[in-house]
């Protein structure tokens, strides 16, 4: 992708969450329902928001069939790879092992954690 990917706001986040867990193009009123209990919008303040979302280049509506149909550009995987280095560098210096050691050592992950973490390395080992 040539250009820079923008980030997501909060809200932007969990309509982008609805849409790439969508298995079809969905409608602003498929979102909004599905927003419900999350955000207590009007179908006009989730426009605005699908608006900035394509103009930032998250989504394409397509409107041939007569209804408004948003549909992913950049995909969910795309948008967490580009925020996992970000983080990454931003908080840990790059280093994935200054990460682990924090949370760790702050009790935000266990030992059993760690244990999956292991396994899950070692099978990525294995696979290659």
């Amino acid at each position: 992708m040539g250009k820079i990917m923008k980030n997501l706001g909060e809200a932007e986040l969990e309509i982008m969450q609805v849409i790439w867990h969508a298995e079809n193009p969905v409608t602003s009123n498929y979102i909004l329902k599905e927003l419900q209990g999350l955000r207590k919008w009007q179908l006009s303040t989730l426009m605005t928001s699908l608006s900035r979302l394509s103009d930032k280049g998250f989504v394409t509506c397509d409107r041939e069939t007569g209804m408004n149909l948003y549909t992913f550009i950049i995909s969910e995987n795309e948008y967490k790879a580009k925020e996992g280095k970000h983080f990454l560098e931003k908080l840990y210096n790059s280093s994935i092992q200054n990460m682990v050691e924090t949370l760790y050592s702050s009790k935000v992950i266990k030992t059993s954690d760690m244990d999956e973490l292991r396994k899950f390395l070692d099978e990525l080992e294995d696979g290659q």
